[in-house]
């Protein structure tokens, strides 16, 4: 399936989509895309198969996304601890990956033509050279795209993130680049991957686990979290819709809790100049990659 499909939602999804359009839209959705592997066993049919229908099942979601309006989303595609997983599944899965990011780079024209950036965010030195190219050229050929964002979250974990944004804080002081008097919430933020975003509005989480399992710990502080039985390739238009009018239900007891987030310290001068230090660094990263092999 493409990256960009066709609207799917038939005429009694669309008049309940404006009915939440006279609401709060969520402007950053996450998902938690979990229940490939159950969905296989449940249908008797291989885990890959189970894989490529969660894959199936995001390029739908973002298209529900993008008709509502949603402005950014992210998505928790592989966590680093999926890597303790068989080999074979493993294998699959980056098998996989390749087979998606080259029809991704096949369908430039529909990209651009959404205004779609896609960011990868993860170690991406834990993955295979070629990935990591095709990562490099993705991001860069959708760089200045801004109708819509998504971010993928690949080889990820919120640990691993908060470790590497405290060792680029270190790196800074110790290079007197940051001085104790820089060291606060909003640097700290500013090292993290999802720099570039605002916190998620509203998480969900699909196959009946309730817990975020290294998931945009920090960022979520304040997010709506919803939680559905359903299996992630099983999760239809209308578990989507369920999910946003309960986060409109809670939403001004969300917008209480986020008072005290946005009295958050700025970034001091220094502490500006090393984020975008950070910023031009990882632009060279992906230039000089990409420059090395043009992916065919």
């Amino acid at each position: 399936m493409s990256w960009i499909t066709d609207c799917t939602l038939n005429w009694a999804h669309l008049f309940f989509v404006k009915v939440l359009k006279c609401g709060v839209i969520p402007q950053h959705i996450a998902f938690i895309m979990d229940g490939n592997r159950r969905f296989a066993r449940k249908n008797n049919v291989l885990k890959c198969e189970g894989h490529v229908k969660g894959f199936d099942k995001l390029s739908e979601t973002l298209q529900w996304c993008l008709e509502l309006g949603v402005k950014e989303v992210t998505v928790y595609a592989f966590s680093i601890e999926n890597f303790k997983r068989s080999k074979e599944e493993v294998d699959d899965l980056m098998a996989l990956t390749r087979d998606k990011f080259k029809a991704l780079l096949a369908e430039r024209e529909k990209i651009m033509e959404k205004g779609l950036r896609i960011r990868i965010i993860g170690n991406i030195s834990l993955l295979s050279d070629d990935i990591v190219k095709m990562i490099a050229e993705v991001e860069l050929f959708t760089k200045d795209n801004s109708k819509a964002l998504l971010n993928v979250a690949f080889a990820y974990t919120a640990q691993d993130e908060m470790t590497n944004a405290v060792n680029l804080i270190l790196k800074g002081v110790k290079s007197n680049e940051l001085s104790e008097v820089d060291l606060n919430t909003s640097l700290f933020s500013n090292c993290l991957l999802t720099k570039e975003s605002q916190p998620p509005d509203l998480l969900i989480r699909t196959s009946g686990e309730t817990r975020l399992s290294d998931f945009l710990l920090f960022q979520s502080s304040f997010s709506y979290l919803h939680f559905t039985g359903v299996l992630w390739p099983e999760l239809s238009a209308w578990d989507f819709l369920w999910a946003l009018f309960k986060y409109q239900r809670a939403y001004s007891t969300l917008t209480e809790a986020t008072k005290t987030e946005n009295l958050k310290q700025s970034l001091t001068c220094n502490g500006a100049r090393f984020v975008e230090s950070i910023n031009k660094n990882h632009l060279n990263f992906l230039n000089n990659t990409l420059s090395c092999t043009t992916i065919s």
